[in-house]
């Protein structure tokens, strides 16, 4: 692990988009780099660097700068992917955000981030009401060939560029992203394009991805896994993309099929819908896929046991983080079903006890990170700006997390720090429960809070999903938690539900059991 990180010695040397696409373009202008499912729509090489040249001289001609923010509205397609890569090409900072995000939302985000030019698709949003407060050129867009709109009027004179390989430094600010949420605001990070770079080179060590590799990406731009994921090593390594505007549970046999897939990006919301509805599949149609990564969330050791076994297909779970990006990852080459991996090979990572002092293995503490492969800065979603710049470097930056590193150096994350449940002086990380629990065969998903006790302070109640036609009591789950669980980590109420609440990227939202649970004992 280095922190203070030479660009030009990396693994994989540094270097711009605009160096990355000549490269690949002058190497195999016909080899596929783009292909769009949903739009039926294939971009080559040679055509990519094309496109993305001109789409990026109108944004210099627009007013971009070096240094400036483009932010890009819209719901994953082709035409959006071009945009972004645009923006660095130009030198700016590339804001990709889903239209999906509360209109109010959005109109603060952009007041907050100052863009010098904003460009949104035809009837995804109302882009004229979002920026009508921003002092800077709008436009609008629907594909690549209108003819009207923002990619009708592409210069074909593109010598206004910088030269390839100029256009940014590895300080240089890179992307903006949000977080999570649709309804309330969500945060956003700052990225600069060495931690862009750096997180790319952490998924090619997990995944041993190379140049041939045919990778499948569904999941919505304006998060940062997915330019982590698929972008990154996309640019770093000349793969290609195959992309879809969304997951589809029936579909997805056949993209991996039709495409050759070798490498899908997951996270557990998938994970679950393919074991809860399973789809009919032939193996040798899915022979190409090595590997599928799982992110954004905790996938149980007992749905990643029986997916495996049920298709066949190689998981791997990621740790990553918004501000930090890979903190671990399970390798192609190593992995340990239940674990997060190995810490990622550009991050510093330590469990440190309440004091601050790391922890010996094997035992829980507080997940802390430093290194170059962080964010540069957050925004609150008050819309409050705190530069990481200063310390990213040279202190642990605590993440949140309780884990465990054990002696062979895979880390296993046990729980938010805010969701432990404190029983009688015992700290207990819901996880670890909620993992427990599922190994019933008729318990589906389940998920623990700690809840008010007059004589252990809180007791621990749980929430589960009972499987499709199952007859599962209250009785069978403390029963089963008895043959598993040491009598202090034991529900002692469950109580059933037909969903867990959760947000957007699959994680629980504990907060609302908590509420379900006191509106449920009000009514009692």
């Amino acid at each position: 692990m280095t922190l203070h990180v030479d660009p030009d010695i990396l693994e994989i040397p540094f270097r711009t988009l605009g160096a990355a696409f000549t490269e690949f373009a002058d190497r195999h202008p016909d080899k596929i780099a783009v292909h769009s499912i949903d739009q039926t729509a294939s971009l080559t090489f040679g055509d990519l660097r094309h496109l993305t040249d001109r789409a990026a001289a109108r944004m210099i001609s627009d007013g971009v700068t070096r240094g400036d923010r483009v932010a890009i509205l819209a719901g994953e397609c082709i035409e959006k992917l071009v945009l972004m890569f645009a923006a660095w090409r130009c030198g700016a900072s590339a804001c990709p955000f889903h239209s999906e995000i509360a209109p109010d939302h959005l109109a603060s985000i952009l007041k907050t981030i100052d863009p010098a030019l904003v460009v949104w698709r035809r009837n995804d949003l109302n882009g004229n009401a979002l920026t009508i407060d921003l002092n800077c050129p709008t436009h609008e867009f629907s594909l690549i060939d209108e003819t009207e709109g923002y990619f009708a009027h592409l210069p074909d004179d593109t010598g206004i560029l910088p030269s390839p390989g100029t256009e940014y430094g590895p300080a240089d600010e890179g992307c903006i992203f949000a977080t999570s949420g649709t309804t309330d605001r969500p945060k956003c990070v700052v990225w600069d394009h060495l931690g862009l770079w750096l997180c790319g080179l952490s998924t090619i060590d997990f995944t041993g991805m190379n140049a041939d590799d045919r990778l499948l990406e569904y999941r919505t731009f304006s998060w940062l896994s997915p330019q982590i994921v698929t972008f990154m090593p996309f640019i770093s390594l000349g793969l290609t993309i195959v992309m879809a505007e969304g997951f589809s549970r029936s579909r997805f046999m056949d993209w991996i099929r039709d495409y050759r897939i070798t490498v899908a990006a997951g996270v557990p919301t998938v994970i679950n819908m393919l074991l809860d509805e399973p789809v009919d599949f032939d193996p040798d149609d899915i022979s190409s896929l090595r590997v599928m990564t799982v992110s954004s969330a905790p996938l149980a050791p007992e749905r990643w046991n029986r997916f495996e076994a049920h298709y066949g297909i190689r998981l791997l779970q990621f740790y990553g983080a918004s501000e930090g990006g890979w903190l671990c990852g399970n390798r192609h080459d190593k992995f340990r079903i239940g674990t997060a991996g190995p810490p990622a090979r550009h991050m510093a990572l330590a469990i440190v006890d309440a004091s601050g002092n790391e922890c010996p293995a094997g035992t829980e503490g507080e997940i802390t990170i430093r290194g170059p492969q962080t964010a540069t800065a957050s925004i609150t979603a008050d819309g409050e700006w705190e530069d990481r710049t200063s310390f990213r470097l040279t202190e642990q930056t605590r993440v949140g997390d309780l884990g465990i590193l054990d002696k062979d150096g895979f880390v296993t994350v046990t729980g938010r720090i805010k969701d432990v449940i404190l029983r009688g002086g015992a700290s207990i990380a819901p996880l670890e429960i909620d993992a427990a629990l599922m190994t019933h065969p008729d318990v589906h998903e389940a998920a623990v809070i700690g809840v008010p006790d007059r004589i252990w302070g809180e007791e621990i109640a749980a929430f589960v999903v009972g499987a499709d036609s199952a007859d599962l009591s209250q009785g069978d789950v403390l029963a089963h938690a008895a043959t598993i669980l040491p009598k202090f980590k034991r529900p002692k109420t469950v109580d059933f539900i037909d969903a867990l609440p959760k947000n957007n990227r699959g994680k629980v939202r504990r907060d609302d059991l908590k509420k379900i649970w006191v509106l449920g004992r009000g009514r009692s």
